[in-house]
């Protein structure tokens, strides 16, 4: 392919962004997702007693099945397991250090996070790494409380669970780019565990492009939930951007353009695409409602936090996966029973299939996405004249798996991506559409049509 090789759109017509082809391996691995594993992920889990950060963690406690230091060995050797089955496909670790003292560390304490990765098979593709996580650890009421009854089978043994079963699916293929499976503490003491790899994948230069939170995903069974949705959280201005960026940003109208706003969209396309295909089939092509995403176009809910932010801080694109409608009384509470109402975080409010289908969109954009191109580099929107016409130019795909190349566009008051110009083999295009008008962006495309993450065009003076 020549550099900057011009492919101008004669006014050809464009189609919904999201008519792109099924792929019958990205259904397949869906159907592997089981809710009868993910109960027993769950259930054990929640089995622990307690998973508070602090909890014990001596060798007693976990020859006894109590505690934080219980629950991680048995997560690792899940992952074991499940490389055991893959003949050593997963590099499995335990990612220790200390805490200092702080708000809700009372005294130096160790945290681990337990890590399994599943390396990529192309040598230009491995140095890409996507993430899918969750957190293991629990809280009672007090969150200084180590020893009180804190089940946590929905915050976050359902986000754990979803790693795992994405671990145990997706180790039995391979793909070009990297995926880490991970299931991180610390997260109710303040985000302890993901900010430390977070850091830690900054200092060591990974290219982690892109970040798949999962917390609170149990589908709580209160009147008002909508098992049918899940929301997905992600920063519009990202919270990494410097001054000059910033300004960027505010200048060309960039707000809702972040990094972690096209995963986002990617993760919903995902879901329009393949769940309404999973539930004709379950439904023996009888109508059927489908599991969709639902995209909440701010960081987090109001007065909340989660293990997708310190990825943010570090400038990596991630997003959060949380069910639509959560029931207070059951997060953050010690199992009682007050005025006739039953509180607390118990395996009898967890909804499977709900964590399920949540487990098989994570497993889906993953794969899909560690199967895809690398996003083209260096996308540029010409604006060094006043003209209707917009072109754009990008450096080639890295990695050599692009074939071709694809603008998407949209009004500049939708949400989400709604047309999409193919443009080959090429490094510019030049769209009959103002670029006062609409938002471009670019993807790259490989041979069997899997798309990269879109990149939104800097402009070029």
């Amino acid at each position: 392919m020549l550099p900057f090789l011009a492919a101008v759109a004669q006014r050809q017509a464009a189609r919904p962004a999201r008519a792109a082809e099924v792929d019958p391996r990205i259904l397949a691995v869906m159907r592997e997702v089981s809710p009868a594993r993910i109960r027993t992920t769950i259930e054990k889990l929640a089995g622990f007693r307690t998973r508070h950060t602090l909890s014990a963690a001596d060798p007693a406690s976990i020859r006894a099945g109590r505690g934080i230091g219980a629950a991680r060995e048995w997560i690792r050797s899940e992952f074991e397991r499940y490389s055991q089955a893959c003949r050593g496909c997963l590099e499995v670790e335990m990612q220790s250090f200390v805490a200092e003292p702080a708000e809700r560390i009372p005294k130096p304490a160790e945290i681990v996070n337990v890590v399994a990765t599943l390396r990529g098979t192309d040598p230009a593709n491995a140095g890409r790494i996507y993430v899918v996580t969750g957190h293991y650890d629990s809280r009672a009421s007090d969150p200084m409380d180590a020893t009180s009854p804190a089940p946590g089978a929905n915050d976050d043994a359902s986000g754990t669970a979803v790693s795992l079963e994405c671990a145990r699916v997706l180790s039995q293929y391979k793909f070009p780019a990297t995926i880490v499976f991970l299931a991180v503490a610390g997260e109710e003491q303040g985000l302890y565990g993901s900010r430390y790899f977070a850091k830690t994948a900054k200092s060591k230069g990974w290219n982690v492009e892109g970040v798949l939170n999962n917390d609170i995903v149990g589908g709580d069974k209160n009147r008002l939930q909508e098992s049918a949705w899940v929301r997905v959280f992600s920063e519009g201005v990202p919270i990494a951007a410097g001054e000059a960026e910033l300004r960027a940003i505010r200048a060309a109208g960039g707000e809702n353009d972040s990094p972690s706003r096209q995963l986002a969209r990617y993760v919903r396309d995902v879901a329009k695409r393949y769940f309404p295909q999973l539930a004709a089939q379950a439904a023996g092509g009888r109508s059927a409602q489908p599991f969709q995403a639902k995209l909440l176009l701010r960081r987090d809910r109001y007065l909340r936090g989660g293990d997708h932010t310190p990825f943010n801080e570090q400038g990596y694109a991630a997003v959060r996966f949380t069910e639509y409608r959560e029931d207070y009384g059951h997060q953050h509470q010690n199992p009682r029973t007050e005025g006739g109402i039953e509180y607390g975080d118990m395996l009898k409010f967890v909804d499977f299939e709900y964590v399920a289908n949540v487990a098989r969109l994570n497993a889906s954009v993953l794969a899909l996405l560690a199967s895809a191109p690398a996003p083209p580099a260096n996308v540029r929107l010409d604006v060094r004249r006043l003209e209707n016409d917009s072109t754009i130019r990008w450096d080639p795909s890295p990695g050599g798996l692009a074939v071709r190349y694809e603008v998407l566009w949209r009004p500049t008051t939708a949400a989400e991506w709604e047309n999409v110009e193919a443009v080959g083999n090429a490094t510019q295009a030049t769209i009959r559409r103002s670029k006062d008008n609409v938002v471009f962006a670019v993807r790259a495309v490989e041979k069997r049509g899997r798309r990269s993450l879109p990149v939104v065009p800097v402009p070029e003076r």
